[in-house]
Protein backbone atom coordinates (compact mmCIF):
# COMPACT_ATOMS: atom_id res chain seq x y z
CA UNK A 1 0.00 0.00 0.00
CA UNK A 2 1.27 3.45 -0.30
CA UNK A 3 0.55 6.60 1.80
CA UNK A 4 -2.37 8.79 1.11
CA UNK A 5 -0.64 12.18 -0.46
CA UNK A 6 -3.46 15.12 -0.56
CA UNK A 7 -3.59 17.17 -3.48
CA UNK A 8 -4.44 20.80 -2.44
CA UNK A 9 -4.57 24.59 -3.45
CA UNK A 10 -1.44 26.32 -3.06
CA UNK A 11 -0.44 29.45 -2.88
CA UNK A 12 3.20 31.29 -2.96
CA UNK A 13 4.69 33.39 -0.11
CA UNK A 14 2.47 36.26 0.53
CA UNK A 15 3.65 37.68 3.68
CA UNK A 16 3.82 41.74 3.06
CA UNK A 17 5.12 44.68 5.66
CA UNK A 18 8.18 44.48 8.17
CA UNK A 19 7.84 40.86 9.34
CA UNK A 20 8.30 39.71 5.68
CA UNK A 21 10.95 42.42 4.73
CA UNK A 22 12.99 40.98 7.95
CA UNK A 23 12.37 37.37 6.98
CA UNK A 24 13.77 37.99 3.53
CA UNK A 25 16.49 39.59 4.55
CA UNK A 26 17.33 37.01 7.06
CA UNK A 27 17.37 33.92 4.37
CA UNK A 28 19.30 35.64 1.82
CA UNK A 29 22.06 36.28 4.42
CA UNK A 30 22.01 33.15 5.29
CA UNK A 31 22.08 32.18 1.76
CA UNK A 32 19.02 30.00 2.10
CA UNK A 33 16.39 29.56 -0.82
CA UNK A 34 12.95 28.82 0.60
CA UNK A 35 11.19 26.26 -1.22
CA UNK A 36 7.20 25.23 -1.14
CA UNK A 37 3.94 26.60 -1.03
CA UNK A 38 1.02 27.03 1.98
CA UNK A 39 -1.57 24.73 1.50
CA UNK A 40 -5.25 25.83 1.73
CA UNK A 41 -6.95 25.14 4.01
CA UNK A 42 -4.27 26.35 6.57
CA UNK A 43 -5.71 23.69 9.04
CA UNK A 44 -3.10 21.39 8.71
CA UNK A 45 -0.30 19.74 11.32
CA UNK A 46 3.39 20.88 10.14
CA UNK A 47 6.10 18.48 10.77
CA UNK A 48 9.37 20.68 11.80
CA UNK A 49 12.03 18.69 11.52
CA UNK A 50 14.96 18.35 11.56
CA UNK A 51 15.48 19.74 15.06
CA UNK A 52 18.92 19.45 16.17
CA UNK A 53 19.62 23.21 16.82
CA UNK A 54 18.13 26.12 18.17
CA UNK A 55 18.66 28.22 15.12
CA UNK A 56 15.80 25.93 13.87
CA UNK A 57 13.48 28.07 15.48
CA UNK A 58 14.49 30.83 13.87
CA UNK A 59 14.60 30.01 10.29
CA UNK A 60 10.74 28.52 10.93
CA UNK A 61 9.65 32.01 12.06
CA UNK A 62 11.52 33.63 9.08
CA UNK A 63 9.24 31.24 6.50
CA UNK A 64 6.37 31.87 8.65
CA UNK A 65 7.11 35.75 8.24
CA UNK A 66 7.51 35.15 4.62
CA UNK A 67 4.61 33.15 4.19
CA UNK A 68 2.56 35.56 5.99
CA UNK A 69 1.21 32.71 8.23
CA UNK A 70 0.73 31.97 11.78
CA UNK A 71 2.55 29.04 13.14
CA UNK A 72 1.28 27.33 16.78
CA UNK A 73 3.05 25.38 18.50
CA UNK A 74 2.20 23.34 21.82
CA UNK A 75 3.94 24.44 25.71
CA UNK A 76 3.44 23.20 28.86
CA UNK A 77 0.74 25.10 30.81
CA UNK A 78 2.96 26.78 33.58
CA UNK A 79 4.91 28.57 30.32
CA UNK A 80 1.80 30.84 29.80
CA UNK A 81 1.36 32.10 33.04
CA UNK A 82 2.95 35.88 34.37
CA UNK A 83 4.84 37.76 33.51
CA UNK A 84 5.45 36.25 30.07
CA UNK A 85 2.15 34.17 29.50
CA UNK A 86 1.11 36.89 26.96
CA UNK A 87 4.25 36.93 25.03
CA UNK A 88 4.40 33.10 24.10
CA UNK A 89 0.75 33.34 23.15
CA UNK A 90 1.75 35.97 20.86
CA UNK A 91 4.54 33.79 19.42
CA UNK A 92 2.02 31.35 18.31
CA UNK A 93 1.92 29.25 21.94
CA UNK A 94 -0.56 27.02 22.91
CA UNK A 95 -1.01 25.78 26.49
CA UNK A 96 -1.35 22.33 26.98
CA UNK A 97 -2.28 21.12 30.74
CA UNK A 98 -0.63 17.60 31.00
CA UNK A 99 -2.92 17.10 33.85
CA UNK A 100 -5.92 17.61 32.24
CA UNK A 101 -8.63 14.12 31.47
CA UNK A 102 -8.20 14.67 28.39
CA UNK A 103 -4.41 14.01 27.21
CA UNK A 104 -2.41 16.08 25.07
CA UNK A 105 -4.09 14.39 21.33
CA UNK A 106 -7.32 15.17 22.53
CA UNK A 107 -6.73 19.09 23.14
CA UNK A 108 -4.96 19.70 20.41
CA UNK A 109 -7.80 17.52 18.20
CA UNK A 110 -11.00 19.53 20.03
CA UNK A 111 -8.26 22.62 18.93
CA UNK A 112 -8.89 21.82 15.12
CA UNK A 113 -11.97 21.26 15.84
CA UNK A 114 -12.71 24.71 17.13
CA UNK A 115 -10.43 26.56 14.53
CA UNK A 116 -11.35 27.27 10.50
CA UNK A 117 -7.37 27.94 10.64
CA UNK A 118 -4.68 26.35 12.60
CA UNK A 119 -0.97 25.50 11.53
CA UNK A 120 0.22 23.36 14.50
CA UNK A 121 4.30 22.97 14.22
CA UNK A 122 5.48 19.65 16.26
CA UNK A 123 9.16 18.12 16.41
CA UNK A 124 8.41 14.66 16.02
CA UNK A 125 12.13 14.22 17.50
CA UNK A 126 10.57 15.67 20.70
CA UNK A 127 14.48 17.23 21.62
CA UNK A 128 17.33 18.57 19.57
CA UNK A 129 19.48 15.61 21.01
CA UNK A 130 19.44 12.09 19.54
CA UNK A 131 16.12 9.70 19.91
CA UNK A 132 15.64 6.69 19.50
CA UNK A 133 11.82 6.89 17.87
CA UNK A 134 10.33 10.10 16.87
CA UNK A 135 6.94 10.96 19.04
CA UNK A 136 3.86 9.69 17.67
CA UNK A 137 1.73 13.27 18.61
CA UNK A 138 1.79 14.69 15.47
CA UNK A 139 0.75 11.43 13.51
CA UNK A 140 -2.35 10.64 15.87
CA UNK A 141 -3.40 14.52 16.29
CA UNK A 142 -3.57 14.47 12.41
CA UNK A 143 -5.22 11.60 11.96
CA UNK A 144 -7.98 12.24 14.94
CA UNK A 145 -8.28 15.71 13.51
CA UNK A 146 -8.99 14.36 9.91
CA UNK A 147 -6.29 17.02 8.39
CA UNK A 148 -3.39 16.40 6.76
CA UNK A 149 0.18 16.62 7.85
CA UNK A 150 2.53 18.76 5.80
CA UNK A 151 6.36 18.06 5.56
CA UNK A 152 8.22 20.88 6.65
CA UNK A 153 11.79 20.85 6.54
CA UNK A 154 14.87 22.14 6.79
CA UNK A 155 18.09 21.20 5.28
CA UNK A 156 21.27 22.95 6.64
CA UNK A 157 23.54 21.00 3.74
CA UNK A 158 21.52 22.55 1.20
CA UNK A 159 20.63 25.62 2.57
CA UNK A 160 16.87 25.27 1.61
CA UNK A 161 14.09 24.95 3.69
CA UNK A 162 10.23 25.05 3.76
CA UNK A 163 7.13 22.40 2.70
CA UNK A 164 6.85 19.68 1.11
CA UNK A 165 4.22 17.46 0.18
CA UNK A 166 1.22 16.48 2.37
CA UNK A 167 -0.07 13.48 3.51
CA UNK A 168 -3.26 12.28 5.07
CA UNK A 169 -2.72 9.69 7.66
CA UNK A 170 -4.31 6.38 6.57
CA UNK A 171 -4.57 2.90 8.55
CA UNK A 172 -1.25 1.93 7.44
CA UNK A 173 1.37 3.65 9.62
CA UNK A 174 4.02 1.80 7.98
CA UNK A 175 3.51 3.16 4.43
CA UNK A 176 2.46 6.42 5.92
CA UNK A 177 6.31 6.76 7.53
CA UNK A 178 7.71 4.84 4.61
CA UNK A 179 6.49 8.09 2.16
CA UNK A 180 7.78 10.12 5.43
CA UNK A 181 11.56 8.64 5.19
CA UNK A 182 12.10 8.80 1.68
CA UNK A 183 11.07 12.39 1.83
CA UNK A 184 13.29 13.57 5.08
CA UNK A 185 15.99 10.71 3.57
CA UNK A 186 18.21 13.56 2.06
CA UNK A 187 17.47 16.48 4.43
CA UNK A 188 20.59 17.35 7.00
CA UNK A 189 19.99 18.92 10.24
CA UNK A 190 22.42 21.91 11.26
CA UNK A 191 24.25 18.80 13.33
CA UNK A 192 23.61 16.03 11.57
CA UNK A 193 25.11 13.15 13.61
CA UNK A 194 21.67 13.84 15.91
CA UNK A 195 19.41 13.48 13.76
CA UNK A 196 17.22 10.71 13.83
CA UNK A 197 15.92 8.52 11.33
CA UNK A 198 11.45 8.85 10.74
CA UNK A 199 10.13 5.98 13.09
CA UNK A 200 7.35 5.41 15.30
CA UNK A 201 7.60 3.11 18.07
CA UNK A 202 3.93 2.17 16.88
CA UNK A 203 5.81 0.63 13.51
CA UNK A 204 7.52 -2.34 15.13
CA UNK A 205 5.86 -5.39 15.29
CA UNK A 206 4.06 -6.50 18.89
CA UNK A 207 5.87 -9.51 20.22
CA UNK A 208 3.35 -12.41 21.59
CA UNK A 209 1.94 -11.82 25.03
CA UNK A 210 1.65 -8.06 24.15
Amino acid sequence: MHATTVTTHTIGPRGTGLKARIGHWWIRRQGWRLVGDIPQPQRFVLIAAPHTSNWDLAYMMAFSWIYGVRINWMGKHTLFQPPMGWLMKQIGGIPIDRRAAHGVVDQMVQRFADSDELILAVPPEGTRGKVEYWKSGFYQIAKKAGVPIVLGFLDFEGKEGGLGPAVRPSDDVVADMDFIRAFYRNKKGKHAGDWCEPRLRMEEPKSDGQ
